[in-house]
Order: structure tokens, then C-alpha cells, then sequence
């Protein structure tokens, strides 16, 4: 047993110290979900700590069946969606810009040109300006593939959708994305994620 399970069983018998090293585990990831399907960065936060809530709460029913990150990113995704919901928000929404090196489409280079640094700063902001124009459904499951890189099961458990319709929004979602990109005139930042099933949730 590996000290991040030590703290989820602990966690789940009532240690709240445990739980809270669990949430400055995962605190980085969740807002940085929360903040690309969430408008602003106060509903972000409102969501993140909506979710680390519920995960307090529902942590003694946690079983293992999914993996401890799979399961708080379906508590995380359910919180966005419903203050969504709650706001009338439908549409898709503009997060923060894709600065962060964890995010980035491709490697940065070791030593990019000012030029070049100029170019990847556009293209992610050709990025999410195409992230922010898809609709809802398409957009937090490339966000969770694409970023998050989640595996396509992770992705079905976390939105409680079946295999086959995860398979069907990623490959809507990057064609509608790509379309975007196209007609800005950016034609390689809609690629297909290069990971392997093996890999997951981060």
C-alpha cells in the first residue's frame, strides 16, 4: 500500500487530516479542470470545493472499484456541470489560457526562439478560443482526454456515459475542433492524443 492509499483509507474512516492531504494531492488538477469547463475562476473554485465536499461525504462508499483519481473527476465534473445548470450556462465555456507546460499540446522545446515561444502562445489561444466554441459534451471529454489524458474507460466512468459514446464525442469533438482551427488558420493543433490505453487520469 503506497502512502496515497494509506490517506484514502484513512480518509475513509474519518481522518481528516488524511483527507486533506488527498486534496493538496489533487487541488492543482481539479481547478485545472474546473477552470476549462467553468466560466470564470470563481465558479472553478465554487466547483472545485463543491467536489472536495462531496468526495468528504461520499468517501466512506468509496470501494476502489475505479481508481481513487477517476472517481474525484466524476465528483469534479458532476460539480461544473451542475453549476452549469444551476446558471443557465449551456454553451461551452472560456477557461483559462493553455499556458501551463502540463497542458500543452507538445513538448517545449529546450530553448525556443522568442519567435517560436510568440507562435505556441497563439496556437493555445487558438486552442481554447475552439475549446470554448464546442458544445458542452464535446468539450469536457476532450479536456479530459486531450489534457487530463484519461484513458477512454476513465473517461466513460467519469461522465457516466457508455464506451461507445465516449469514442464518438472525442472523434466529433476533434473534427468540429479541427474545423476551428482550420478556418483560423492553425492546421496542426487538432492531432490526436499520442498516449497509450495504459496510461491514465493525471
Amino acid at each position: 500500500m503506497n502512502e496515497e492509499q494509506r490517506w484514502i483509507a484513512a480518509a475513509r474512516n474519518g481522518d481528516q487530516e488524511s483527507f486533506e492531504k488527498l486534496v493538496r494531492l489533487y487541488e492543482k488538477r481539479v481547478f485545472s479542470l474546473t477552470s476549462r469547463m467553468c466560466r470564470n475562476s470563481a465558479d472553478a473554485e465554487e466547483a472545485a470545493q463543491e467536489a472536495f465536499l462531496a468526495a468528504w461525504q461520499a468517501l466512506p462508499a468509496f470501494r476502489g472499484d475505479a481508481s481513487f483519481a477517476t472517481w474525484l473527476y466524476r465528483l469534479v465534473s458532476n460539480a461544473c456541470v451542475d453549476i452549469l445548470r444551476r446558471e443557465g450556462r449551456h454553451q461551452a465555456m472560456a477557461g483559462p489560457s493553455l499556458d501551463d507546460e502540463e497542458s500543452s499540446p507538445e513538448p517545449p522545446d529546450k530553448s525556443p526562439s522568442p519567435h517560436a515561444l510568440a507562435e505556441r502562445a497563439e496556437l493555445r489561444r487558438q486552442i481554447e478560443a475552439g475549446l470554448a466554441a464546442l458544445p458542452p459534451e464535446y468539450r469536457q471529454v476532450l479536456i479530459l482526454r486531450e489534457i487530463h489524458q484519461c484513458t477512454y474507460d476513465e473517461i466513460a466512468q467519469i461522465c457516466s456515459i457508455d464506451l461507445g459514446t465516449v469514442k464518438s464525442r472525442i472523434n466529433r469533438g476533434r473534427k468540429r475542433l479541427r474545423k476551428i482551427l482550420l478556418e483560423s488558420g492553425n492546421f496542426s493543433a487538432a492531432g490526436a492524443s499520442k498516449k497509450t490505453e495504459k496510461e491514465g487520469c493525471r
